[in-house]
């Protein structure tokens, strides 16, 4: 390794997650800090808890509902248009009638 182009190893480097679990690692940073660790992520934990980091999963859900209102709303106005629109049965020509002939000028 070539000397003074690597940051200093901490080979008992403390973990804190906000959970309040701490533990410790080798890494560069003398102190890291987690939103989650193993022993409070729903992976590991068998929860069914949802992480949200920075608002993401409210956005998601807004997004969620904005799509099925916009869904019911189209299927509304479909059924609304099919309601309004009565469309009469066309009459069937008889096979021996034949279409009356075109006069030429």
């Amino acid at each position: 390794m070539k000397k003074g182009i690597h940051p200093e190893y901490y080979p008992n480097a403390k973990v804190i997650c906000g959970c309040g679990n701490t533990f410790t690692v080798g890494s560069t940073k003398k102190v890291i800090r987690t939103d989650v660790c193993s022993a409070c992520h729903p992976f590991f934990t068998g929860e069914q808890r949802i992480v949200d980091t920075a608002g993401q999963v409210e956005r998601f859900m807004k997004r969620m509902e904005k799509t099925a209102e916009q869904k019911a709303q189209a299927e509304a106005r479909l059924k609304a248009k099919k309601k309004g629109a009565k469309r009469r049965p066309k009459a069937r020509k008889a096979a021996s009638e034949k279409p009356p002939a075109k006069k030429e000028a």
